[in-house]
Protein backbone atom coordinates (compact mmCIF):
# COMPACT_ATOMS: atom_id res chain seq x y z
CA UNK A 1 0.00 0.00 0.00
CA UNK A 2 2.93 2.61 1.04
CA UNK A 3 4.20 2.27 -2.88
CA UNK A 4 1.25 3.29 -4.23
CA UNK A 5 0.48 6.99 -5.55
CA UNK A 6 -2.66 9.51 -5.79
CA UNK A 7 -1.75 10.10 -8.92
CA UNK A 8 -4.24 8.61 -10.93
CA UNK A 9 -7.12 9.90 -8.11
CA UNK A 10 -10.10 11.28 -10.32
CA UNK A 11 -10.88 15.20 -9.43
CA UNK A 12 -14.27 16.64 -8.52
CA UNK A 13 -13.58 19.42 -10.82
CA UNK A 14 -15.05 17.29 -13.84
CA UNK A 15 -19.02 16.84 -13.23
CA UNK A 16 -19.09 13.51 -15.03
CA UNK A 17 -16.91 12.34 -11.66
CA UNK A 18 -19.39 13.74 -9.18
CA UNK A 19 -21.08 10.25 -9.10
CA UNK A 20 -18.99 7.01 -9.64
CA UNK A 21 -19.65 5.32 -13.22
CA UNK A 22 -19.13 1.44 -12.05
CA UNK A 23 -19.54 -0.54 -8.96
CA UNK A 24 -15.79 -1.20 -7.25
CA UNK A 25 -14.52 -4.31 -5.35
CA UNK A 26 -14.64 -3.56 -1.82
CA UNK A 27 -16.10 -0.42 0.18
CA UNK A 28 -14.78 1.33 3.62
CA UNK A 29 -17.12 3.11 5.19
CA UNK A 30 -16.93 5.81 8.10
CA UNK A 31 -20.45 5.60 9.93
CA UNK A 32 -20.90 9.11 12.00
CA UNK A 33 -21.83 11.60 10.01
CA UNK A 34 -21.38 9.00 7.06
CA UNK A 35 -24.15 5.84 7.85
CA UNK A 36 -25.46 7.68 10.43
CA UNK A 37 -25.84 10.97 12.26
CA UNK A 38 -26.92 10.18 15.71
CA UNK A 39 -29.75 7.70 15.86
CA UNK A 40 -30.52 8.03 12.43
CA UNK A 41 -29.62 6.77 9.37
CA UNK A 42 -28.94 9.20 6.87
CA UNK A 43 -31.02 8.75 3.54
CA UNK A 44 -29.88 5.80 1.59
CA UNK A 45 -27.17 3.96 3.78
CA UNK A 46 -29.90 0.98 4.33
CA UNK A 47 -30.78 0.29 1.23
CA UNK A 48 -26.91 1.26 -0.11
CA UNK A 49 -25.47 -1.36 2.05
CA UNK A 50 -28.28 -4.28 1.29
CA UNK A 51 -27.81 -3.67 -2.23
CA UNK A 52 -23.80 -4.28 -1.94
CA UNK A 53 -24.02 -6.87 0.10
CA UNK A 54 -26.69 -8.42 -2.32
CA UNK A 55 -23.98 -8.29 -4.94
CA UNK A 56 -21.50 -9.91 -2.68
CA UNK A 57 -19.16 -6.93 -2.81
CA UNK A 58 -17.31 -6.61 0.67
CA UNK A 59 -18.01 -3.97 3.02
CA UNK A 60 -16.49 -2.30 5.95
CA UNK A 61 -16.82 0.26 8.82
CA UNK A 62 -14.03 2.43 10.22
CA UNK A 63 -14.85 5.08 13.00
CA UNK A 64 -11.93 7.47 15.04
CA UNK A 65 -14.29 7.17 18.02
CA UNK A 66 -12.44 4.93 20.40
CA UNK A 67 -15.50 5.37 23.38
CA UNK A 68 -16.98 2.27 21.65
CA UNK A 69 -15.61 -1.06 21.25
CA UNK A 70 -16.41 -2.88 17.62
CA UNK A 71 -19.31 -4.68 19.42
CA UNK A 72 -21.16 -1.88 20.78
CA UNK A 73 -20.81 -0.17 17.10
CA UNK A 74 -22.04 -3.55 15.84
CA UNK A 75 -25.05 -3.60 18.36
CA UNK A 76 -25.76 0.28 16.98
CA UNK A 77 -25.79 -1.00 13.16
CA UNK A 78 -28.49 -3.49 14.65
CA UNK A 79 -30.46 -1.79 15.92
CA UNK A 80 -30.54 1.08 13.09
CA UNK A 81 -31.36 -1.96 11.03
CA UNK A 82 -27.95 -2.71 9.35
CA UNK A 83 -26.86 -6.35 11.04
CA UNK A 84 -22.82 -6.39 10.93
CA UNK A 85 -20.33 -8.82 11.98
CA UNK A 86 -18.00 -7.50 14.18
CA UNK A 87 -15.15 -8.13 12.26
CA UNK A 88 -16.00 -5.69 9.73
CA UNK A 89 -15.77 -3.24 12.37
CA UNK A 90 -12.66 -1.21 12.51
CA UNK A 91 -11.88 1.37 15.01
CA UNK A 92 -9.23 2.83 17.16
CA UNK A 93 -9.50 0.69 19.98
CA UNK A 94 -9.17 -2.28 17.70
CA UNK A 95 -5.78 -0.38 15.80
CA UNK A 96 -4.81 0.95 18.97
CA UNK A 97 -4.16 -2.42 20.68
CA UNK A 98 -3.34 -4.10 17.55
CA UNK A 99 -0.38 -2.22 17.05
CA UNK A 100 0.79 -1.84 20.18
CA UNK A 101 0.94 -5.35 20.78
CA UNK A 102 3.11 -5.50 17.67
CA UNK A 103 5.57 -2.61 18.61
CA UNK A 104 5.63 -2.40 22.55
CA UNK A 105 4.49 -5.71 23.39
CA UNK A 106 5.83 -5.55 26.92
CA UNK A 107 5.49 -1.99 27.43
CA UNK A 108 3.35 0.13 31.18
CA UNK A 109 0.71 1.98 29.51
CA UNK A 110 -0.85 4.71 30.76
CA UNK A 111 -3.79 5.64 28.65
CA UNK A 112 -5.98 8.80 29.25
CA UNK A 113 -9.19 7.02 27.76
CA UNK A 114 -12.67 5.72 28.67
CA UNK A 115 -13.55 2.75 29.62
CA UNK A 116 -13.88 1.03 26.00
CA UNK A 117 -9.66 1.61 25.62
CA UNK A 118 -8.65 0.83 28.85
CA UNK A 119 -10.84 -2.62 29.05
CA UNK A 120 -9.16 -3.52 25.55
CA UNK A 121 -5.76 -3.13 26.34
CA UNK A 122 -6.40 -4.88 29.64
CA UNK A 123 -7.73 -7.78 28.31
CA UNK A 124 -5.00 -7.60 25.31
CA UNK A 125 -2.51 -8.53 28.44
CA UNK A 126 -0.56 -4.92 29.06
CA UNK A 127 -0.39 -3.87 32.09
CA UNK A 128 -1.68 0.02 33.04
CA UNK A 129 -0.02 2.47 35.58
CA UNK A 130 -0.29 5.61 36.83
CA UNK A 131 3.28 5.70 38.23
CA UNK A 132 4.91 8.51 35.95
CA UNK A 133 8.29 6.15 37.02
CA UNK A 134 7.12 2.80 35.33
CA UNK A 135 4.63 4.48 31.94
CA UNK A 136 6.55 3.39 28.88
CA UNK A 137 3.72 5.05 26.50
CA UNK A 138 1.00 7.69 27.53
CA UNK A 139 -2.25 7.44 25.41
CA UNK A 140 -3.69 10.41 24.50
CA UNK A 141 -7.18 9.45 23.47
CA UNK A 142 -10.63 11.04 23.74
CA UNK A 143 -11.41 10.86 27.25
CA UNK A 144 -14.60 12.91 29.05
CA UNK A 145 -12.86 12.37 32.74
CA UNK A 146 -9.31 14.38 31.72
CA UNK A 147 -8.26 16.22 34.46
CA UNK A 148 -5.44 18.24 36.00
CA UNK A 149 -4.42 15.05 37.42
CA UNK A 150 -4.26 13.16 34.57
CA UNK A 151 -2.20 15.98 32.70
CA UNK A 152 0.70 15.96 36.10
CA UNK A 153 1.00 12.38 35.10
CA UNK A 154 1.58 12.51 31.89
CA UNK A 155 3.93 15.17 32.19
CA UNK A 156 5.78 13.72 34.90
CA UNK A 157 6.09 10.52 32.82
CA UNK A 158 7.36 12.41 29.60
CA UNK A 159 8.61 15.24 30.59
CA UNK A 160 10.28 14.58 34.11
CA UNK A 161 10.89 10.72 33.87
CA UNK A 162 11.74 11.04 30.23
CA UNK A 163 10.98 7.81 29.59
CA UNK A 164 7.79 7.64 27.66
CA UNK A 165 6.61 8.15 24.31
CA UNK A 166 3.25 10.21 23.52
CA UNK A 167 1.15 8.24 20.88
CA UNK A 168 -2.69 8.84 20.19
CA UNK A 169 -5.63 7.30 19.11
CA UNK A 170 -7.18 9.56 16.75
CA UNK A 171 -6.29 13.07 15.54
CA UNK A 172 -9.46 14.67 15.33
CA UNK A 173 -10.18 18.28 16.97
CA UNK A 174 -13.48 18.12 17.80
CA UNK A 175 -16.49 15.06 17.72
CA UNK A 176 -19.46 16.49 15.78
CA UNK A 177 -22.74 16.07 17.16
CA UNK A 178 -26.28 16.65 15.49
CA UNK A 179 -27.31 19.80 15.90
CA UNK A 180 -24.15 21.57 15.07
CA UNK A 181 -22.96 20.88 18.62
CA UNK A 182 -19.86 18.87 19.36
CA UNK A 183 -17.00 18.14 21.62
CA UNK A 184 -13.63 18.55 22.53
CA UNK A 185 -12.09 15.19 20.95
CA UNK A 186 -8.15 13.85 21.30
CA UNK A 187 -5.97 16.06 19.78
CA UNK A 188 -7.39 18.63 22.40
CA UNK A 189 -5.39 16.21 24.89
CA UNK A 190 -2.85 15.51 22.80
CA UNK A 191 -2.39 19.44 22.26
CA UNK A 192 -1.98 20.13 25.98
CA UNK A 193 0.48 17.00 26.91
CA UNK A 194 2.57 18.79 24.12
CA UNK A 195 2.46 22.01 25.41
CA UNK A 196 3.54 21.61 29.08
CA UNK A 197 6.14 18.56 28.26
CA UNK A 198 7.43 20.01 24.60
CA UNK A 199 7.49 16.38 23.60
CA UNK A 200 5.64 15.72 20.50
CA UNK A 201 2.90 12.80 19.79
CA UNK A 202 4.82 9.66 17.75
CA UNK A 203 2.26 8.12 16.20
CA UNK A 204 -1.49 8.42 15.13
CA UNK A 205 -3.76 5.43 15.28
CA UNK A 206 -6.53 6.81 13.26
CA UNK A 207 -7.36 7.77 10.16
CA UNK A 208 -5.71 9.56 8.66
CA UNK A 209 -3.10 6.82 9.41
CA UNK A 210 -2.72 3.99 6.93
CA UNK A 211 -2.95 1.56 9.95
CA UNK A 212 -6.68 2.18 9.83
CA UNK A 213 -7.18 1.28 6.43
CA UNK A 214 -5.11 -2.00 6.37
CA UNK A 215 -7.20 -3.40 9.16
CA UNK A 216 -10.57 -2.56 7.36
CA UNK A 217 -8.89 -4.29 4.35
CA UNK A 218 -7.21 -7.33 6.05
CA UNK A 219 -8.24 -10.90 4.69
CA UNK A 220 -9.91 -9.49 1.43
CA UNK A 221 -8.44 -10.32 -1.88
CA UNK A 222 -9.64 -6.56 -3.40
CA UNK A 223 -6.41 -4.60 -4.66
CA UNK A 224 -6.58 -0.55 -2.81
CA UNK A 225 -6.90 0.69 -5.86
CA UNK A 226 -10.06 -1.39 -6.63
CA UNK A 227 -11.96 0.27 -3.09
CA UNK A 228 -13.39 3.07 -1.77
CA UNK A 229 -13.15 5.14 1.23
CA UNK A 230 -16.33 6.55 2.12
CA UNK A 231 -16.49 9.94 4.38
CA UNK A 232 -17.55 13.00 5.21
CA UNK A 233 -14.23 14.26 6.70
CA UNK A 234 -11.67 15.98 4.08
CA UNK A 235 -8.76 15.73 6.71
CA UNK A 236 -9.10 12.06 8.19
CA UNK A 237 -11.36 10.36 5.62
CA UNK A 238 -10.72 11.62 2.07
CA UNK A 239 -6.44 12.20 3.31
CA UNK A 240 -6.09 8.64 4.03
CA UNK A 241 -7.46 7.21 1.13
CA UNK A 242 -5.71 9.52 -0.99
CA UNK A 243 -2.42 8.75 1.18
CA UNK A 244 -2.92 5.15 0.15
CA UNK A 245 -3.51 5.60 -3.27
CA UNK A 246 -7.64 4.15 -2.77
CA UNK A 247 -10.23 5.97 -4.55
CA UNK A 248 -12.49 8.39 -2.21
CA UNK A 249 -15.91 9.53 -1.96
CA UNK A 250 -16.87 12.08 0.02
CA UNK A 251 -20.41 12.58 0.86
CA UNK A 252 -22.07 15.78 1.75
CA UNK A 253 -24.46 14.63 4.79
CA UNK A 254 -21.25 15.64 7.50
CA UNK A 255 -18.59 18.21 8.02
CA UNK A 256 -17.14 18.98 4.98
CA UNK A 257 -18.93 21.21 1.72
CA UNK A 258 -18.47 20.63 -1.87
CA UNK A 259 -16.52 24.12 -1.48
CA UNK A 260 -14.44 22.82 0.76
CA UNK A 261 -13.26 20.31 -1.37
CA UNK A 262 -12.89 22.24 -4.48
CA UNK A 263 -10.30 24.11 -2.37
CA UNK A 264 -7.87 21.28 -2.10
CA UNK A 265 -5.19 21.02 -4.66
CA UNK A 266 -6.48 18.75 -7.59
CA UNK A 267 -4.28 15.67 -6.05
CA UNK A 268 -5.63 15.96 -3.08
CA UNK A 269 -9.41 15.89 -3.63
CA UNK A 270 -12.32 13.30 -3.27
CA UNK A 271 -12.78 10.57 -6.30
CA UNK A 272 -16.21 11.20 -6.07
CA UNK A 273 -18.79 14.11 -4.62
CA UNK A 274 -22.06 12.60 -3.38
CA UNK A 275 -25.29 14.49 -2.19
CA UNK A 276 -26.65 11.00 -1.07
CA UNK A 277 -24.44 7.93 0.15
CA UNK A 278 -26.53 5.97 -2.22
CA UNK A 279 -25.07 7.60 -4.97
CA UNK A 280 -22.60 5.38 -4.71
CA UNK A 281 -24.31 3.21 -7.20
CA UNK A 282 -24.04 4.34 -10.66
CA UNK A 283 -26.97 5.67 -12.43
CA UNK A 284 -27.45 2.76 -14.61
CA UNK A 285 -28.07 0.63 -11.54
CA UNK A 286 -30.32 3.02 -9.74
CA UNK A 287 -32.17 2.87 -13.10
CA UNK A 288 -31.82 -1.11 -13.24
CA UNK A 289 -33.17 -1.32 -9.51
CA UNK A 290 -35.97 1.21 -10.10
CA UNK A 291 -35.21 3.52 -7.43
CA UNK A 292 -35.86 7.51 -6.76
CA UNK A 293 -34.57 9.67 -4.13
CA UNK A 294 -38.12 9.67 -2.68
CA UNK A 295 -37.86 5.51 -1.81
Amino acid sequence: MEETTVATQPSPTHPEQLHPAQLHGAYVFDMDGTIYLGDELLPGAARLVRELRRRQIPVRFLSNNPTKDPQQYAEKLERLGLPTDVADIANTVVTTTRWLRSHHPDAVLFPIAEEPLCRALTEAGFRLSEDPAEIDVVIASYDRGFDYRKLQIAFDALWFHKRAILVQTNPDRYCPFPGGWGEPDCAAITAAIEACTGVSCQVNLGKPSSVMLTEALAGLDVAVEDAVMVGDRLQTDIQMAVETGMRSALVLTGEATAEDAAQLPPAERPSYLLDRIDRLLPPQVWQELGWTEDD
